[in-house]
Parts: structure tokens; sequence; C-alpha cells
């Protein structure tokens, strides 16, 4: 079965720094783009950032500069590496995978609080 399980989400200062992380199994994790979505309340998910596996990323504009994006495929994780936090970077941070028949698949999700 393919599971995605985010972590690493936590309340944070604004200016700090938090890094998520997206452990996945069940599909060839080499082989897949793996992506990072937010949902903050009463807003709709959005796609900030994601690694494909020729190593290109995908950054939202307006998190260039302050995200950052990896992956370690020997331990089959995608890294979010979050720098100078505001409060509107307060959500819900997803991690996804899209397989080869185009299901979507979704981590459970981590909360990312920034206090002002």
């Amino acid at each position: 079965d393919v599971q995605l399980q985010a972590s690493g989400g936590g309340l944070v200062q604004a200016g700090g720094s938090l890094r998520l992380s997206c452990a996945a199994s069940g599909f060839t994790f080499d082989d897949y783009s793996i992506g990072w979505f937010r949902q903050a309340p009463g807003m709709e998910r959005e796609g900030i950032s994601c690694s494909s596996p020729d190593g290109s990323t995908y950054y939202a504009d307006s998190l260039k500069g302050r995200f950052t994006i990896s992956r370690d495929n020997a331990k089959n994780t995608v890294y979010l590496q979050m720098n100078s936090l505001k409060p509107e970077d307060t959500a819900v941070y997803y991690c996804n995978y899209r397989s080869w028949d185009t299901t979507n698949y979704w981590g459970q999700g981590t909360l990312v609080t920034v206090s002002s």
C-alpha cells in the first residue's frame, strides 16, 4: 500500500525555521515526483513545491528564496526546509504523490503555526 508520512510541523515564531519530512513507501520512490501542498484555514489547498526524479524542483513564486525542497532516495524521503517563516505560512502541510494512473495519494498533513 502507498503511504506518505508527513512530519516536522510545529509552533514557531515569525522568522524561524522548520524542516518538514515526507517518508514514502509502497511505490518506486526514485521514479516519481513528490509535491508539497498546504492548506490555510478557510483557504483552498495550494501546491507550493515539488521535487522531480531528474533533480528539478518547483516553487511557488511567493516562496522562492525561503523554502528549499530536497529528496533522499536512499531513505524514500522528501524534505521541505522552511526559513524566514511568516504568520501567513500557517497551514496544514501535505505531501503528495501522483501515480502512473493519475491517482493522487496524500500524507496525513502536518500543522505549521507561525506566531507573530
